[in-house]
């Protein structure tokens, strides 16, 4: 059997908050000089996808989210929502004299 049929795709329900922050993602991207197609076919996905990520018509999934940081050489915090950044350093204290944000 094909693997694509095993899988059941699982929807993001409309309207429920994204995993990324769109405008993080599009920063990161200029910051790196990278055009959508460039960061798209370094991480394997379509343009279409990248378009819609950072538009915040479609979610990055957590996976996803890793290689990106990874690609454009920027912590994961700068691609993360404001939900997720809270549950990424949940049991994590700061550093002396550091904040994680407001």
């Amino acid at each position: 059997m094909n693997d694509r049929t095993d899988r059941k795709r699982v929807r993001r329900p409309r309207g429920a908050p994204l995993d990324h922050a769109p405008e993080g993602v599009a920063y990161a991207r200029d910051a790196a000089g990278l055009t959508k197609r460039s960061l798209a076919g370094a991480l394997g996905i379509s343009e279409q996808l990248m378009c819609d990520i950072e538009a915040g018509r479609r979610n990055a999934a957590p996976e996803l989210l890793e290689r990106m940081a990874a690609r454009l050489d920027c912590p994961l915090v700068v691609l993360l929502a404001k939900g997720a950044q809270e549950s990424a350093y949940a049991g994590q204290r700061p550093e002396s004299g550091t904040a994680l944000g407001p």
